[in-house]
């Protein structure tokens, strides 16, 4: 997904449809809530698809959204304990900092919340860069979640910027996703929301661990090679039951959906 404004008043018109009824963000908020009382993380996934498949134009998701699908995403960010987002996704869609209004900062204190998010950076390597909008441009610290080897080069030279969180399991030098969602959930981060890219997301479907997708469909096609949602080496068939299915006055669909069993 593309790093739009965080919230969108545009007046889009939202119906849910099977019941043909209005949908305002306090009904968002309801249709989107995570589980109550969590005692492990549960990982929600966001992602944008055209009719034909594809998960960007031109290398990014913005031109297949609208401004609905900038409102949910709102939503969403708003609802999360934290966003993770792989590295090169969030340097190739130009992330910055997660961004609260009032209004959500008020909403996100009465559900016991921080008033804004951090960013997860989910990165082998332990690449990332001051320069980077996600750090520089942020009023919370972001997470580095990397693997033990580059963990402490990571954050000996990144120092203040980031906070770097070693996630590594068998192999010290693979980001191990259970070992990071185990990291996020003592931090108390357990409403996680996975905004990708598509090999974060397959990492996460490849391990049983993703919880719920939240999708939108653009009324566009965009042709050619354009990558899919989630990628990787695996073949998992994951079985998924539909929560909703949202409709807007530009013609997107939002489905909501989560795993069964």
């Amino acid at each position: 997904m593309a790093d739009p404004s965080p919230h969108d008043p545009t007046g889009t018109h939202f119906t849910l449809l099977g019941e043909n009824t209005a949908v305002d963000d306090d009904r968002l908020t309801q249709l989107y809530a995570y589980p109550a009382d969590l005692t492990r993380c549960v990982v929600r996934g966001n992602a944008i698809t055209s009719l034909d498949g594809g998960a960007a134009t031109d290398g990014t998701s913005g031109g297949l959204g609208g401004a609905g699908d900038r409102r949910l995403f709102g939503v969403l960010r708003e609802l999360a304990d934290v966003i993770v987002v792989g590295a090169g996704t969030a340097r190739a869609e130009n992330y910055s900092g997660a961004q609260m209004s009032v209004g959500q900062r008020g909403n996100r204190q009465r559900r016991g919340q921080s008033e804004v998010p951090p960013i997860a950076l989910v990165t082998r390597s332990g690449r990332v860069e001051h320069d980077w909008p996600v750090l520089a441009h942020t009023e919370v610290t972001p997470l580095v979640l990397t693997c033990d080897n580059a963990a402490v080069e990571a954050s000996t030279r990144l120092g203040g910027a980031a906070d770097v969180i070693a996630c590594s399991a068998a192999d010290p030098a693979e980001v191990d996703p259970a070992a990071m969602l185990t990291a996020l959930a003592g931090r108390g981060l357990r409403r996680v929301l996975c905004e990708g890219g598509p090999t974060l997301m397959g990492t996460f479907v490849d391990h049983g661990l993703l919880d719920e997708l939240c999708l939108t469909t653009a009324p566009k096609l965009v042709g050619g090679s354009a990558p899919r949602i989630v990628a990787g080496g695996g073949h998992v068939l994951t079985g998924l039951r539909r929560a909703h299915l949202i409709s807007d006055s530009e013609g997107y669909l939002y489905g909501r959906y989560t795993r069964v069993g």
